[in-house]
C-alpha cells in the first residue's frame, strides 16, 4: 500500500489534479471579481456601463467614480488580502509542520493590532506634521509597523548562534501575543466611546476603507510576498521530512526559515494593516487544498493564493448583501463560514496525526 501511494503514477495524478484545481480556481476568482465589481448599494451595473462605453455613449461621471474609486480598489484589496492570509497560513503550517499553525503564532496579528489600537487611541496626540503626512493612513501604517516590529523581536528571541528554533519561536510568539493583548486591553480601557467604536470595527475586519493610496502603500508588500512564496515550495517540502533529514539532503534549512518568516510577516502584516482582523482564511484554505490536491507546496501555495482571494471576495459580497445598504464586518462572515468548515475538517480527519 505504501509503495502504491508513493508511486510516480500516483504522484502524477496528484500533480494533474492540482493543475486542474488551479485552472478552476483561477476561473472562479475571475468570476467572483466580476461579481464584486458589479454588486453594490448604488445600483450601478458593470455590464450596462461596459455596453455604454463600447457603444461610444457617454458614461455618467457618477458611475465611473463608483466603479473606479470604490469597487475596483475594494476588489483588488480583497484579492491581495485573501491571497496573503491564505499563503501566510500555508507557509506557517509548512514551517512548523503543524496543520493548526497560523500567522498569528508569530505575533504578526497581535503586533499589528497593537499598532492599530495605538494609532486609534493616541493618534490625536501625535505631532501635527505626522498627522498631516499620514492622514487617514495612520492606522494601517501603524498596524504594519507593529506587525513588523513584533516579528523582528520574535526572530531575535528565537535565533541563537545563527540558528532559529521553531519551538522557541512558537512559545515566544504566544508570549508576545499575550503581552500585546494586555497592552491593547489597557488602551481599550482608556479609550472614549468614539475610539471604542473604531476599535470594534477595525478588529472585526472590513474592506470598506479600500482606496488607491492604501493599495499603493500596502499592495507592493503583499505582492512581493506572494511572488516570493512559491520559491519556498522546495524548502517546505523538505522540512516536512524533519530538519535533520532536510539538512542531510542539502536543503539550506536556516535560509528557508529566514525567508519564510519574513514572507509571512510581510504578507500578513500588510494584509492586517489594510483590512483589520480577518480570521480563518489562513487556517481553513490550506486544509481544504490538502484534502483536494495533497501537501505538495509547489501547488499548495499557488492554489492557496487563488482560493484565499476567492473566499474573501465571496465573504465581502455576503457582507455587503445581507443587510444592504449597510454592511457587516467581513471578519464576522469569515468566522461564521470558516468555523463550521474547520470543525467539519477536524471531525472528518480526527484520529490522524498528519492532516
Amino acid at each position: 500500500m505504501v509503495a502504491l501511494a508513493d508511486s510516480p503514477a500516483m504522484a502524477g495524478d496528484r500533480s494533474q489534479r492540482a493543475r486542474r484545481v488551479a485552472f478552476g480556481l483561477a476561473a472562479l476568482l475571475g468570476l467572483t471579481g466580476l461579481l464584486s465589481l458589479s454588486h453594490g448599494a448604488s445600483g450601478v451595473r458593470l455590464d450596462l456601463v461596459a455596453q455604454s462605453w463600447l457603444a461610444g455613449h457617454d458614461v455618467p461621471a457618477r458611475d465611473w467614480l463608483i466603479l473606479w474609486e470604490i469597487r475596483l480598489p475594494r476588489m483588488l484589496t480583497g484579492v491581495l488580502v485573501g491571497a496573503s492570509l491564505a499563503v501566510g497560513g500555508a507557509v506557517m503550517q509548512g514551517l512548523f509542520r503543524n496543520p493548526l499553525a497560523d500567522p498569528g503564532l508569530v505575533g504578526v496579528g497581535a503586533g499589528a493590532g497593537l499598532g492599530a489600537v495605538l494609532a486609534i487611541v493616541l493618534g490625536g496626540q501625535a505631532p501635527a506634521w505626522v498627522a498631516a503626512w499620514l492622514g487617514w493612513n495612520m492606522v494601517p501604517v501603524a498596524a504594519f509597523i507593529g506587525g513588523w516590529l513584533s516579528t523582528m523581536v520574535l526572530y531575535r528571541v528565537s535565533t541563537r548562534a545563527g540558528r532559529t528554533s521553531t519551538a522557541t519561536m512558537l512559545l515566544a510568539g504566544i508570549a508576545l501575543g499575550a503581552l500585546a493583548g494586555a497592552a491593547t486591553g489597557i488602551l481599550v480601557y482608556v479609550a472614549d466611546d468614539r475610539q471604542l467604536r473604531d476599535l470594534t470595527f477595525w478588529g472585526l475586519g472590513s474592506l470598506g476603507g479600500a482606496s488607491w493610496p492604501k493599495i499603493a502603500a500596502a499592495g507592493p508588500v503583499m505582492l512581493l510576498a506572494l511572488l516570493a512564496a512559491p520559491f519556498l515550495a522546495r524548502g517546505l517540502n523538505g522540512l516536512a521530512l524533519g530538519e535533520a533529514a532536510a539538512h542531510h539532503i542539502g536543503l539550506p534549512v536556516q535560509r528557508v526559515k529566514h525567508v519564510a518568516i519574513l514572507t509571512v510577516a510581510a504578507a500578513t502584516g500588510a494584509a492586517v494593516a489594510v483590512s483589520g482582523g480577518i480570521g480563518f482564511i489562513g487556517i481553513v484554505v490550506p486544509h481544504l487544498l490538502r484534502l483536494a490536491t495533497g501537501p505538495d507546496h509547489r501547488y499548495l501555495l499557488v492554489n492557496a493564493a487563488l482560493l484565499g482571494a476567492t473566499l474573501l471576495l465571496l465573504a465581502d459580497l455576503i457582507a455587503r448583501s445581507i443587510i444592504a445598504p449597510a454592511e457587516l464586518p467581513i471578519g464576522i462572515v469569515t468566522a461564521v463560514i470558516g468555523a463550521p468548515v474547520f470543525l467539519w475538517i477536524l471531525l472528518r480527519r480526527r484520529g490522524l496525526v498528519d492532516l
